[in-house]
């Protein structure tokens, strides 16, 4: 038999109901479609043609978009699907011999932002081409997120090295920094030769994700420095673990999405805009093929100049039609856009993200 104390019980649970479904509802409003795989393993592979074709075309069942490397050093990839497909990825490549340990960065989206999919074999997995053998298993000491942190907060000396190239950290960076002006990651043995860094410094470096810094320490090793420090997961597992504390403005990432949030607290942009001088954080492509020039863009500028990177390359004809409703989806090549290949362009432009 129901007593009142029942009723009143019920009554309350009924009223409460529609806030439930209201959660339940935004709940399922925010969930987003799509997931975005950022990985690597450093481990021996014997047939890296092999692991290609198996990657290939797991990858085209699964219906899913991205780049991935492979070498006989192992596998360096991104890729971005369905999430059940995302989850089945996952699954077989840490059934693969020797990557069972393989560590993913996860990133939900509302859309796949990569074009296609590309499956490379390539001689290093990461290219410093350095001129030196380098094994990752010699490097420096992992910091994880937290000891990053306390590290950065402990008022001890240190060398603080940002490992990426000048148009990422341009965009965001730790407070504190250093920046090499270089564009290439390959550029940096020569720039530790000349940067004058004392060899008995207490060296922290990060890059986006950890593998730049996987081999990049190893190099600092053979060259003298003992204590060499990296971020465990790079700049992403950072944001997710620590809040972005001590990061200032936006991670480049090398697909659609342009750039990433970091720090929640530090959101406005620290790059301006080349062409009106306002704060922005968005990279372009020139829409002149013939240019295809890296650059920051505001929202107005983007419009006023179609995507291009002045009134010159407004007017050639190789340019490549603006988007006006996604602004800052990258451009795609010049096949999408043409018939024939622009006149005066002998091949097909390289992007430099």
């Amino acid at each position: 038999m129901l007593t009142n104390a029942h009723r009143e019980g019920l009554a309350a649970t009924w009223t409460h109901l529609p806030n439930i479904h209201n959660c339940i509802q935004q709940h399922r409003a925010m969930s987003k479609p799509y997931r975005v795989l950022l990985y690597y393993n450093f481990k021996p592979v014997a047939n890296p043609q092999d692991l290609r074709d198996r990657q290939y075309d797991l990858c085209k069942r699964l219906g899913l978009l991205g780049r991935i490397y492979v070498s006989n050093e192992g596998i360096n990839g991104t890729v971005a699907g369905l999430l059940d497909a995302t989850e089945a990825y996952k699954e077989a490549l840490l059934a693969e011999p020797g990557f069972g340990n393989t560590e993913f960065k996860e990133d939900e989206t509302d859309f796949i932002p990569f074009a296609r999919l590309a499956v490379k074999v390539r001689n290093e997995i990461v290219a410093l081409k350095a001129d030196m053998a380098l094994d990752p298993a010699e490097g420096g000491r992992h910091l994880t997120p937290r000891e990053w942190r306390e590290t950065l907060e402990s008022g001890q000396p240190y060398v603080l090295i940002d490992v990426r190239n000048n148009y990422e950290s341009k965009i965001g960076h730790f407070e504190g920094a250093i920046l090499p002006d270089l564009e290439n990651f390959y550029d940096f043995p020569q720039w530790v030769d000349e940067a004058n860094i004392p060899k008995n410094t207490k060296v922290l470096m990060y890059c986006t994700g950890g593998i730049r810094c996987e081999v990049f320490s190893v190099l600092m090793k053979k060259k003298g420095y003992d204590d060499v420090n990296q971020l465990h997961g790079g700049i992403l597992t950072y944001g997710k673990e620590e809040g972005g504390a001590h990061f200032k403005g936006k991670c480049f990432v090398f697909d659609d999405r342009l750039a990433v949030p970091v720090n929640p607290e530090e959101t406005e942009p620290i790059a301006i805009c080349e062409l009106s001088g306002m704060p922005a954080d968005t990279y372009v492509n020139c829409a002149n093929m013939e240019c295809n020039k890296l650059f920051v863009i505001c929202k107005d500028a983007i419009q006023k100049y179609e995507g291009c990177c002045s009134e010159a390359c407004m007017k050639s004809p190789a340019r490549r039609p603006l988007e006006r409703e996604q602004n800052f989806i990258p451009f795609r090549r010049w096949y999408k856009y043409f018939q024939n290949e622009p006149a005066h362009s002998s091949s097909e432009p390289s992007s430099d993200r």
